[in-house]
């Protein structure tokens, strides 16, 4: 039995903040900047321009929750950047040959059982992609890591905080995984000569990178 992700990373670990990514999770994290650089941002600033022309400042509720919109909106711009200039592309249809066709890295789909004999099937993508959806499962998940290189046959351990699990790999296989596109939320914005109508979920405001342990082949 194959041990999932017993080993110890190796000395020249992948540096940190290399965000390994597929073609269409790349082209959505581009689209929902465009998005936020050329539409959302320039909105919410005529807004704030607009509001603040209102009276007091402190006691106008239109100005105080624009500008905290419009910081919202500037942590996720930069945060978008950071991951886009990261980006390590890695196309599950690109040719592979040897191991790397046959066992599972990075962008691979694969079939598997678990010890009650449940069929799953899972892709392999990087933390801006995951779906549960669409089961679009993070390289560097506890399911992720027991899958990594295994090949159809193998048996692996799922390592989950709820506890161990063997799993029995079915079926690996490389293939275009359709990451749900970028669109843009109805009624984003109003027309900033009004008043502005925010979405319902805001846009959380962070700069964390992860320091992912081995890339993909």
């Amino acid at each position: 039995m194959r041990k999932g992700f017993t080993r110890k990373p190796q000395a020249d670990a992948t540096p940190p903040g290399r965000n390994y990514i597929t073609p269409d999770g790349l082209q959505r994290l581009k689209d929902e900047l465009r998005f936020l650089l050329t539409k959302d941002r320039p909105a919410v600033a005529e807004v704030v321009a607009w509001a603040a022309g209102n009276g007091d400042r402190s006691e106008n509720a239109d100005y105080q929750y624009s500008k905290r919109r419009l910081r919202q909106i500037d942590g996720r711009i930069r945060f978008l950047t950071k991951r886009i200039e990261a980006a390590e592309v890695v196309d599950p249809e690109a040719p592979r040959s040897g191991q790397a066709s046959t066992r599972a890295f990075f962008g691979a789909t694969v079939r598997y059982a678990n010890g009650e004999g449940a069929e799953r099937v899972v892709s392999i993508v990087g933390t801006d992609e995951v779906d549960l959806n669409r089961n679009h499962i993070s390289w560097v998940s506890p399911i992720g890591r027991a899958l990594m290189k295994s090949a159809e046959g193998d048996s692996v351990v799922l390592h989950a905080p709820g506890g161990t699990e063997e799993l029995t790999v079915l079926e690996v296989r490389y293939q275009r995984i359709a990451v749900e596109p970028f669109r843009e939320p109805p009624g984003s914005v109003d027309s900033a000569t009004g008043r502005a109508r925010w979405r319902a979920e805001d846009l959380e405001e962070t700069d964390d990178e992860l320091d992912e342990e081995e890339p993909p082949q």
